[in-house]
């Protein structure tokens, strides 16, 4: 690996190292790095454990423990310079102790992990892009686990038993990291061997399909009637009192949405069976440009929260894509009927201080991002 001088118009090798002669530890360091910031992984992974051990009748404990966006579990086992010869055989046991986890048994897991400051299943259902926990599927089928083996090496016995349970289409990925050092300056490089990114590719298009066919069988469930019905005596009182949401149709999803002037950045109300709000939903397709949206429009935050009349929740969520600015309702479910006109209610008012309060900073962001293109 070779970094490059784009003023000398040259490049400069990087020093292999080992995490060994570096003192990094399996469980500190790389099991906390992948934690932290599970995209190095190529995907957007939900960690929802760390050294987890609630298996029956056994003492063993997995490095890492996640969800990946099709609801599957992800058990996640990390090595440092040698994958040793065992890492397959474990990998195996640690999914086999997973496949009888139940949704309530891996929300009650999750919630254990992020202790009493965060509610588990309001952030499953963020990174599941606001769908009601009671819709999102997790580790359904016996083979849906999947295994990802991390090491600085790996044997030549751990790679051919990977590549003969890939013919039986078990779901297994091999990465392999390297620490390199430049001066004082080190790398760290993440590549996938196995399988081969061509194998990858099919192998997400199966998912793919497969998660499109539940979406259909999503689309029967009396839920997302009651949420037609709910939208639908919304925008009905909304248009007696403005015309913010007149242009919009009732909804079978859990949110309706319209542009505040300015191209990914919109007005969303959203409900669920815990909370109703109002939203400010910053998603220009960049993680960049949204946190520089965001930031923009932060700076404003002491005018816009006097012209809401009110404080409002700041969101930069800066492990996801978007970024959110919320008012919210807490107790109060769409499935009660008698908590609508509550949730109406609420919603109505909040929108509109809401839209009131960002027009403005929205258009000077608009010509801030413009400017800087």
């Amino acid at each position: 690996m070779y970094i490059i001088d784009k003023e000398k118009n040259r490049v400069t090798k990087l020093q292999e190292k080992t995490f060994s002669e570096l003192k990094f530890r399996e469980r500190e360091h790389l099991q906390e790095w992948i934690a932290n910031n599970p995209s190095t992984l190529g995907e957007d992974l939900l960690i929802i454990q760390k050294e987890f051990n609630g298996f029956s009748e056994t003492n063993e404990r997995l490095d890492l423990l996640a969800l990946d966006k099709f609801g599957n579990l992800v058990i996640i086992e990390n090595k440092l310079d040698d994958s040793g010869k065992d890492v397959t055989w474990q990998t195996i046991k640690y999914a086999s102790y997973c496949s009888s986890l139940t949704k309530q048994e891996i929300i009650k897991i999750y919630q254990q992990y992020l202790g009493k400051s965060e509610n588990a299943e309001e952030k499953i259902s963020d990174f599941y892009e606001g769908k009601e926990i009671d819709e999102i599927l997790l580790n359904q089928g016996l083979n849906s686990q999947r295994l990802i083996m991390i090491a600085a090496n790996f044997r030549k016995e751990v790679t051919s038993s990977v590549l003969w349970l890939m013919n039986f289409k078990m779901r297994i990925q091999c990465f392999k990291v390297t620490p390199f050092s430049l001066d004082k300056q080190l790398f760290l490089n993440v590549e996938q061997i196995l399988p081969t990114k061509d194998t990858e590719d099919f192998s997400i298009g199966i998912a793919s399909k497969a998660q499109e066919e539940i979406e259909v069988q999503e689309t029967l469930k009396n839920s997302q009637k009651i949420r037609l019905n709910f939208w639908e005596e919304y925008i009905n009182g909304s248009n007696k009192v403005n015309n913010l949401f007149s242009n919009i149709s009732p909804s079978k999803d859990n949110w309706i949405g319209i542009g505040i002037g300015m191209s990914g950045v919109n007005i969303n109300l959203v409900i669920s069976k815990n909370y109703c709000r109002s939203e400010i939903y910053i998603n220009r397709g960049s993680q960049t440009e949204n946190k520089d949206v965001f930031d923009f429009i932060f700076n404003m935050k002491e005018s816009i929260e006097t012209d809401f009349g009110g404080e409002l929740e700041w969101e930069r969520m800066d492990e996801k894509v978007s970024c959110r600015i919320k008012s919210e309702l807490t107790g109060v479910s769409y499935f009660e009927q008698t908590d609508w006109n509550k949730m109406i209610e609420f919603m109505i008012d909040s929108s509109v201080r809401m839209e009131k309060a960002f027009k403005n900073p929205v258009k000077k962001t608009n010509a801030y991002i413009k400017g800087k293109k």
